[in-house]
């Protein structure tokens, strides 16, 4: 890390509200991809349970363990040295009890080496979050489409469009925001209702899928990268086609091999 760079904590993303600056925020799940993601300047890289997806290849995030999500934590910590390490509890892991919860996280804390962990749920995880909170780890919410009540919802269609299930998610804000949550995702509602919601409480809201007056934005690495194109909603944006830039490179590695171009004099020894 450079000697003028700060390292991002808890308290950095909560200032950056107060301050009016966005807040930046991508997945990473292995050291490379993590390393690059810090060096390039991201306040926040989340060690998302879409490692489900993304890395191994699950139609959900519903079956990745914490043990594995434990890993995936372990190799983005070892290469960052500013951005501020946020780890999925993964489904099953904090459901049952404030008990359960606590021990998962830290676990989370103890093993990683990660700054915080981040769970799904509104009002109804309050009393859980609390607990977590109070043994000293920082927790960040995640209200709206929440991925790991995927088969409760059944499907990804955009979420708090009527009156009720808004008025829902403005107490769930309330109740993450009184639990102590340092931070809270928005997932897939509308651009309006969030802004709502972003001046209606202190602490940093942070959307993917929920319009340009949240605090910040996520996005998932591989989808921001296009190094997977089948997945196209339209809060994507792609800044890279890697996707075509690895098949490319490949097929010309193979190219080469095949006819004898690669290596070459000066790439043998």
């Amino acid at each position: 890390m450079h000697p003028t760079q700060k390292k991002i904590t808890t308290h950095t993303i909560r200032t950056k509200k107060a301050m009016g600056e966005k807040i930046t925020m991508l997945t990473a799940y292995d050291f490379s991809f993590a390393r690059l993601l810090d060096q390039a300047g991201i306040d926040i890289l989340l060690v998302g349970d879409s490692a489900a997806n993304t890395m191994a290849g699950y139609e959900t995030t519903i079956p990745i363990t914490l043990d594995q999500m434990i890993y995936h934590g372990q190799c983005v910590v070892r290469a960052v040295n500013r951005a501020l390490v946020v780890i999925d509890l993964p489904f099953g892991s904090y459901q049952r009890s404030c008990e359960q919860a606590l021990d998962s996280a830290v676990r989370v804390m103890k093993e990683t080496g990660g700054h915080a962990v981040k769970l799904e749920g509104g009002e109804e995880m309050a009393t859980t979050i609390r607990k977590i909170v109070h043994a000293g780890i920082p927790v960040m919410g995640h209200l709206g489409l929440t991925p790991q009540s995927i088969y409760q919802f059944g499907s990804y269609a955009t979420r708090a469009k009527q009156t009720a299930e808004a008025e829902q998610i403005k107490r769930d804000v309330k109740a993450l925001e009184e639990a102590g949550c340092f931070a809270i995702v928005l997932e897939k509602i509308p651009a309006l209702l969030a802004k709502e919601l972003t001046e209606m409480v202190g602490v940093p809201l942070i959307g993917i899928g929920a319009g340009k007056y949240c605090d910040g934005q996520v996005l998932v690495m591989h989808d921001m990268l296009g190094m997977q194109t089948d997945f196209s909603p339209r809060f994507i944006r792609r800044y890279a086609n890697l996707q075509e830039n690895i098949q490319q490179a490949v097929a010309q590695y193979c190219k080469d091999v095949r006819e004898g171009g690669f290596p070459d004099e000066s790439e043998s020894y």
